[in-house]
Protein backbone atom coordinates (compact mmCIF):
# COMPACT_ATOMS: atom_id res chain seq x y z
CA UNK A 1 0.00 0.00 0.00
CA UNK A 2 2.74 2.74 1.23
CA UNK A 3 4.41 1.19 -2.58
CA UNK A 4 1.49 2.44 -4.40
CA UNK A 5 1.15 5.74 -2.69
CA UNK A 6 5.09 6.74 -2.85
CA UNK A 7 4.63 5.97 -6.81
CA UNK A 8 1.61 8.18 -7.22
CA UNK A 9 3.63 11.20 -5.27
CA UNK A 10 6.49 9.98 -7.95
CA UNK A 11 4.96 10.02 -10.67
CA UNK A 12 3.32 13.52 -9.59
CA UNK A 13 6.74 14.85 -8.45
CA UNK A 14 7.88 14.47 -12.12
CA UNK A 15 5.18 16.04 -13.62
CA UNK A 16 5.40 19.28 -11.55
CA UNK A 17 8.98 19.15 -11.70
CA UNK A 18 8.91 19.51 -15.24
CA UNK A 19 6.00 21.87 -15.70
CA UNK A 20 7.82 24.00 -12.92
CA UNK A 21 11.39 24.09 -15.08
CA UNK A 22 9.05 25.54 -18.07
CA UNK A 23 8.33 27.70 -16.27
CA UNK A 24 11.51 29.54 -15.68
CA UNK A 25 13.32 32.26 -17.16
CA UNK A 26 15.45 31.99 -20.39
CA UNK A 27 17.27 34.31 -21.48
CA UNK A 28 15.00 37.77 -20.58
CA UNK A 29 11.60 35.92 -20.63
CA UNK A 30 9.98 33.71 -18.23
CA UNK A 31 6.91 33.27 -15.61
CA UNK A 32 8.06 37.31 -14.45
CA UNK A 33 7.63 38.17 -18.12
CA UNK A 34 4.52 36.85 -18.82
CA UNK A 35 2.84 39.03 -16.23
CA UNK A 36 4.50 41.99 -17.97
CA UNK A 37 6.83 42.71 -15.29
CA UNK A 38 10.50 42.91 -16.16
CA UNK A 39 13.47 41.46 -14.58
CA UNK A 40 13.82 45.14 -12.51
CA UNK A 41 10.45 45.00 -10.69
CA UNK A 42 10.36 43.47 -7.31
CA UNK A 43 7.01 41.07 -7.74
CA UNK A 44 9.32 39.37 -10.78
CA UNK A 45 12.32 38.38 -9.11
CA UNK A 46 9.37 37.60 -5.40
CA UNK A 47 7.61 34.92 -8.51
CA UNK A 48 10.94 33.83 -9.88
CA UNK A 49 12.53 33.27 -6.36
CA UNK A 50 9.32 31.29 -5.18
CA UNK A 51 9.39 29.25 -8.06
CA UNK A 52 12.70 28.80 -7.04
CA UNK A 53 12.16 26.92 -3.61
CA UNK A 54 8.83 25.07 -5.09
CA UNK A 55 11.07 23.65 -7.79
CA UNK A 56 13.41 22.68 -5.47
CA UNK A 57 11.22 21.01 -3.12
CA UNK A 58 9.77 19.13 -5.99
CA UNK A 59 13.11 17.86 -7.27
CA UNK A 60 14.01 16.62 -3.54
CA UNK A 61 10.65 15.11 -3.81
CA UNK A 62 11.08 13.44 -7.00
CA UNK A 63 14.60 12.36 -5.67
CA UNK A 64 13.52 10.58 -2.29
CA UNK A 65 10.75 8.85 -3.96
CA UNK A 66 12.51 7.41 -6.97
CA UNK A 67 15.44 6.14 -4.47
CA UNK A 68 12.77 4.74 -2.11
CA UNK A 69 11.07 3.08 -5.25
CA UNK A 70 14.14 1.77 -6.43
CA UNK A 71 14.96 0.49 -2.64
CA UNK A 72 12.01 -1.25 -2.28
CA UNK A 73 12.09 -2.89 -5.46
CA UNK A 74 15.07 -4.17 -5.79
Amino acid sequence: MINLIVLILDIASALFLVIFILLHSGKGGGLSDMFGGGGSLSGGTSVERNLDRITIFTAILFGLTTFWLAWKWH
